[in-house]
């Protein structure tokens, strides 16, 4: 892993590169939140984990986190992510996109595990379950959840 000077030359490098590695919210001029959505095939973790399994040999983009700015919590920030997500991975020819929030049924999540989104936050932006996982945030279990964007 990257540190300091040399982790932020690669991530100007993505900034810079044909896909962006996400979306950013902003309230005016301040960025308050923060989406990763690739390629999977472009997230090695991923890719290559034991955890959270490939449902098909379809191109699938992900959305991986949300980090959104102490102060802007809990006020429809991530949904609005989530919105922009699905508006850039359509319009970069994503065809299906998939995330792995938090199946919490309702329940509140620490901020501190929220990063992956909640399964109910997928929902409501036209995501469908569509398997189980063995991943886990703070002790939640994590499920795979896709939307068709009629890209690609």
């Amino acid at each position: 892993m990257k540190t300091g000077h040399g982790r932020e030359k690669l991530l100007r490098a993505l900034c810079a590169g044909p896909i962006p590695p996400g979306v950013l919210a902003y309230d005016g001029d301040t960025a308050i939140g923060w989406s990763s959505v690739s390629p999977r095939s472009s997230y090695h973790r991923l890719v290559h984990s034991r955890v959270i399994p490939v449902i098909d040999d379809q191109p699938v983009w992900s959305v991986i986190c949300f980090v959104v700015r102490p102060g802007h919590r809990r006020k429809g920030v991530a949904s609005a992510l989530l919105t922009g997500v699905v508006d850039f991975a359509r319009a970069k020819g994503a065809a299906i996109l998939e995330g792995y929030p938090a199946d919490n049924a309702g329940a509140r999540l620490s901020s501190t595990f929220a990063y992956t989104g909640t399964r109910s936050l997928f929902e409501r932006a036209g995501f469908t379950k569509v398997s189980d996982t063995t991943s886990k945030t703070g002790g939640v279990p994590r499920v795979v959840m896709r939307r068709a964007l009629g890209g690609g």
